[in-house]
């Protein structure tokens, strides 16, 4: 059997409960700014984890593309699996993996669909290649082979030819609406730090959880 890499030993400074934002968005973007200026790779790069429709988990790298008080918002084809799995369980959860600090963030919550506009204004920023394959792409559905994807791919631009790209009615985003958030930070002998917000009738509380 081959043999993997040995563990790596966290020599990373902790995380008190004195370190926290009151609130865990205000956390994310400190810790996401600083996976930023790390330089780690893809730092809006995250695990978005579904139940399918017989109860099984399922799991698919996402970015994020806007954390506010409302939630973590992402967008995709509304017909794609990971869409009819949110739409019939109503939950998701999410992680940050942020491996040059050895962090990462575990969001746990509700989904819901965001408004049209904020889905049109999004589409509207993407490169028109992109754009053009949102039209194109039968997510998550079987196809002959890349050259079917190809011809669809022709066919909306022959369609869209010297217009604008409107956005497609299957097409949109999601929010999570987090209710559970918790930053982990490695340290050594395994003893890492978890800090769990919980929100508990409208307000969030601060839990440390055993590594």
């Amino acid at each position: 059997m081959a043999q993997l890499p040995q563990r790596i030993e966290y020599e990373t400074a902790g995380l008190d409960l004195g370190d926290l934002a009151p609130e865990p968005v205000t956390q994310w973007w400190t810790w996401y700014r600083q996976a930023e200026d790390a330089g780690c790779t893809e730092p809006h790069a995250m695990t978005v984890s579904t139940v399918d429709l017989d109860g099984a988990p399922d799991a698919r790298l996402v970015l994020v593309r806007d954390v506010d008080e409302r939630g973590f918002s992402f967008f995709t084809n509304y017909e794609s699996a990971k869409s009819r799995q949110l739409a019939a369980s109503g939950h998701a959860a999410l992680t940050f993996a942020w491996l040059e600090l050895h962090r990462q963030v575990r969001v746990r919550g509700r989904v819901e669909r965001v408004s049209a506009s904020e889905s049109d204004d999004y589409f509207a920023s993407r490169p028109r290649g992109s754009q053009l394959g949102a039209w194109a792409s039968p997510q998550s559905l079987v196809i002959s082979s890349r050259e079917e994807l190809d011809r669809r791919v022709a066919a909306v631009e022959d369609r869209f030819t010297e217009v604008d790209v409107p956005r497609p009615e299957h097409w949109g985003g999601w929010r999570v609406v987090p209710n559970r958030v918790e930053f982990w930070q490695g340290r050594p002998s395994r003893l890492h730090d978890r800090l769990r917000y919980r929100l508990v009738d409208g307000a969030w509380v601060v839990e440390r959880l055993a590594p």
